[in-house]
């Protein structure tokens, strides 16, 4: 109950991230990785596995920025992308300086890909139509299942998360990539579960008790949800935890938007979604 006594403190503190964050967009831009601004891939064969970071320090005298991404097989290729367009004699100067610091034989040639920002914003559109997709068919999902008006908080809390995450990103200038487009439609799918869950517990209470004091029932729901939601996330958020703390690099930079969504998740199924949907039937009970 005392989440729905303090619900403007939670709908100030989203307002305000959120406010935040579409100033950071204005003032500063988002931080683009290679996906979206374009640049230059080299892949390398190298004969065992190389640590991510030691390909990083080794290359740290060229100021690339790279992303590095390997993949293993009969050997173990490295995919370097920098946002930089490398002429043949700088691409040439990385290749021998890898061969020196890692004993890579004479003879290994490694393959060019020269990109444009086209393909980010490729991915770009088909993420907006995918979470626009979505949106609509849990729309209708929960139209049907519940009421429209459930159908709607649900929609605009996982704007919320979508436009948090994307605020975290902004503020903090963190790397906006091809993992951050995957993280976000991770989430869309991740939270409105959590929001259903106490949904669903809404209804329960509606149908039980009557249609009136649907503040009151909302309270009740949330506090009957508020253990299960809190396990289930943090469960989750300890094994995302451990995935950015000990993964590689390209593991990092997918669970650090994961694990930021699910906690925005979190906190707008609980702490927004409850409180919006009693104040929508309030005053459609008052009309």
């Amino acid at each position: 109950m005392k989440i729905m006594q303090h619900y403007k403190i939670f709908f100030a503190i989203s307002a305000l991230f959120i406010l935040a964050g579409f100033v950071a967009i204005v003032l500063f831009g988002f931080n683009l990785g290679v996906d979206f601004t374009g640049g230059t891939m080299l892949s390398i064969p190298f004969k065992t596995h190389v640590d991510s970071a030691l390909i990083r320090e080794s290359l740290a005298p060229f100021e690339l920025s790279p992303v590095i991404q390997q993949s293993a097989g009969d050997t173990e290729t490295v995919f370097i992308k920098t946002s930089q367009s490398l002429e043949a004699g700088e691409r040439q100067q990385i290749l021998s300086k890898l061969k020196e610091d890692f004993s890579l034989p004479e003879d290994t040639q490694m393959q060019v890909e020269q990109f444009g920002p086209n393909i980010g914003r490729e991915i770009s559109r088909r993420a907006i139509y995918s979470i626009a997709i979505a949106s609509v068919g849990m729309l209708i999902y929960i139209w049907f299942r519940f009421q429209l008006s459930y159908g709607v908080v649900a929609i605009i809390t996982l704007l919320h998360d979508v436009l948090v995450l994307v605020g975290i990103y902004a503020i903090f200038r963190i790397t906006v990539d091809g993992s951050f487009i995957a993280a976000i439609l991770t989430i869309v799918g991740y939270s409105i579960n959590d929001t259903i869950v106490i949904f669903d517990r809404i209804r329960e209470q509606v149908k039980g008790i009557g249609k009136k004091e649907y503040w009151t029932l909302t309270g009740m729901s949330i506090d009957y949800s508020l253990a299960r939601s809190i396990i289930t996330s943090l469960t989750t958020v300890v094994v995302v935890l451990m995935l950015y703390i000990f993964g590689v690099h390209s593991v990092k930079i997918f669970a650090l938007p994961l694990l930021c969504g699910i906690i925005a998740g979190t906190y707008s199924s609980i702490c927004i979604a409850g409180p919006l949907w009693a104040l929508i039937a309030t005053r459609k009970q008052a009309r």
